[in-house]
């Protein structure tokens, strides 16, 4: 049960952070202003289910994790202090700043530097969790090698 739960939450995490970066680079390259600002607004509501996702996952990984030391398993811990430290001290604060300029209607050079980097932080930990994902089906035997899945 707890592995399922664990993999439901990390499936979920991703989607909601795919889903952010995707929402960011369509509203930024077809979209107002004002759907820019509705996006930082409805990425900040979203936050609100991504938080507790990621929080479950990493509970739930370090309590299945701790005694294994499997190079799958390792990497995947090697991996999860990158992730958290990027969604709390880049992605959130980041977010919470476009946020407020884009209600206040300012989009300058600042905005976009902001932006660049929250979408860089973004690939990087959908990239992480991905790899995360697909060490995790392969340490259960979820897809073989010959699907080509655990060799990427």
């Amino acid at each position: 049960m707890r592995r399922r739960i664990h993999a439901a939450a990390g499936i979920i995490g991703f989607a909601i952070i795919a889903t952010f970066w995707t929402s960011t680079v369509i509203s930024e390259l077809f979209a107002s202003h004002q759907t820019i600002a509705m996006v930082k607004n409805a990425i900040l509501w979203g936050m609100v289910a991504l938080i507790p996702a990621l929080a479950i996952v990493g509970a739930s990984g370090m309590m299945m994790g701790r005694r294994r030391r499997d190079p799958l398993a390792m990497r995947k811990k090697r991996r999860m202090p990158f992730v958290a430290a990027n969604g709390l001290l880049i992605l959130v604060p980041a977010a919470l700043f476009l946020a407020w300029r884009a209600n206040a209607g300012t989009f300058d050079m600042t905005f976009y530097a902001v932006q660049a980097l929250e979408l860089v932080a973004g690939a990087v930990n959908l990239t992480l969790i991905g790899l995360n994902i697909r060490d995790g089906f392969a340490m259960h035997g979820r897809f073989s090698r010959s699907d080509g899945m655990a060799s990427a």
